[in-house]
């Protein structure tokens, strides 16, 4: 007998926040990794064990969905060398990966492992990882240069959904 998934019960939109969360997370544990040279399995339990659902500045973080979180964190570093050189196709000569803020480091890593990943429409993996930049540079330009790289990135990576 096989146990029940936690999100069985669970509607439509509640899996949809949860994911949102898991973005925002992968984003968060990726940059983490890069500033403080933990490993991935550690990062990750981090995250698990003491951010999905923590208070932070008194407020309830969104439990978000595992499996979808530990499946972007880890194909965005198992597979970071190729998303890394779509993320430059993207950018302008001048700016290479190496030179952005690495929150878009992370950011770019994580949504370039979704679009290797087919089982997100490209579109919403653009608008959720846009919403994300968004939230981290409210006052910024940045929200329209994500816009523009992820969809290069999105239309080298599955040119059939455009």
């Amino acid at each position: 007998m096989s146990t029940p998934n936690r999100t069985d019960n669970m509607t439509g939109n509640m899996k949809r926040k949860m994911r949102s969360a898991a973005r925002l997370y992968a984003v968060q544990a990726l940059f983490q990794m890069e500033h403080s040279n933990l490993t991935l399995d550690k990062v990750r339990l981090e995250f698990l064990d003491h951010r999905f659902g923590d208070f932070m500045d008194g407020d309830e973080m969104l439990e978000g969905d595992e499996a979808h979180f530990t499946r972007v964190l880890e194909d965005a570093v198992n597979h970071q060398a190729p998303i890394d050189q779509m993320t430059d196709r993207a950018l302008v000569a001048k700016w290479p990966i190496a030179r952005i803020d690495p929150t878009l480091r992370g950011l770019f890593r994580a949504a370039g492992a979704e679009l290797r990943d087919e089982s997100t429409p490209p579109k919403v993996v653009i608008a959720e990882y846009l919403d994300l930049a968004s939230a981290f540079f409210p006052d910024g330009k940045e929200a329209r240069f994500v816009n523009a790289v992820l969809d290069h990135m999105a239309r080298e990576a599955r040119p059939e959904a455009f």
